[in-house]
């Protein structure tokens, strides 16, 4: 059973790119607040993927059962193509079309369901599913249901190639009585060279593709790496201005608690000031009252 974060980016993935952002940078405060900083880090990892890696990505997600027979036909295909089975070959390139073609049918009544306003590049999720078809590794992105983007097909996979052999003068004739077709047999070394020459020119366009997304992972993956930097130090400055605020707040309360404190000594303190007045008073008045029996005793005669 899957954890909550993978349905979680799961449903990411399955809804429309336009909300994909906020949704996601809700999922991470939410992470975030409940402490978990490992599932907050991952998320903040996820790329928006184009609208057409969103309806492929759909499609492996809730109907998986059509990405397998799609990669069921390329294992076919592969191996037909290694064994030069030319009418199973043919069958199977005609089988792919009308799997494709219904894929992406399919893949559009689930992007339509989801959002009817969504302009949809149907040639782009075509394009995806047919590289599927011919790279391995691109069927198994597909299957995550977590494509970032379309993808291509170049052409440098496995392709079906003539099993040649140099015909001499004395092959040839053999041949001729063989077949009764001379013309057939003398064009396969001009067929050979051109399928070389167009081995050469697919071999060199493949080293020329594998340079540029070699220069551009190593150029996204400094700009990750600068990122997940910025990041780290986003988090510790929001941890340090966390710790200062309940510093503060702990400063604060006991300055509360000695303020209640005084408070309460200065009403002693009144209260003691108040006592002391009243014995003021009152003393004298008795200063008062023998002062005056000293002065009626004085003025007694003799």
């Amino acid at each position: 059973m899957p954890s909550a974060t993978e349905e979680l980016i799961q449903r990411l993935y399955e809804a429309p790119p336009e909300g994909f952002v906020a949704a996601r940078t809700a999922a991470i405060e939410e992470a975030r607040q409940s402490g978990d900083r490992a599932t907050a880090k991952r998320l903040a990892a996820l790329k928006k993927p184009t609208v057409a890696a969103w309806v492929v990505n759909l499609l492996a997600l809730r109907r998986p059962d059509l990405i397998d027979e799609l990669v069921e036909l390329a294992t076919a295909l592969r191996e037909a193509q290694r064994g030069l089975q030319g009418d199973q070959l043919r069958e199977l390139t005609a089988q792919r079309r009308q799997v494709v073609s219904a894929l992406v049918g399919a893949a559009r009544k689930l992007a339509l369901a989801e959002d009817r306003s969504v302009k949809l590049p149907l040639a782009e999720v075509e394009a995806t599913l047919t590289a599927a078809l011919a790279e391995p590794e691109i069927a198994a992105q597909v299957r995550t249901g977590r494509l970032i983007r379309a993808a291509t097909y170049a052409g440098f996979g496995e392709v079906p190639r003539p099993r040649l052999r140099l015909v001499t003068d004395e092959a040839a004739e053999e041949a001729d009585d063989e077949a009764g077709d001379e013309a057939e047999v003398v064009e396969f070394p001009q067929q050979a060279a051109r399928d070389r020459a167009a081995d050469e020119r697919r071999r060199r366009e493949h080293e020329k593709r594998k340079r540029e997304l070699t220069r551009e992972l190593n150029a996204a993956q400094a700009a990750e790496r600068r990122a997940d930097d910025q990041l780290e130090r986003a988090e510790a400055a929001e941890r340090d201005a966390g710790h200062l605020v309940e510093d503060l707040d702990a400063e604060l309360a006991e300055l509360e608690r000695r303020r209640t404190e005084a408070q309460a000594d200065v009403a002693r303190r009144k209260q003691a000031r108040r006592a002391a007045e009243r014995e003021t008073a009152a003393a004298r008045r008795r200063v008062g009252d023998v002062q005056a029996a000293l002065e009626d005793l004085d003025a007694e005669p003799d």
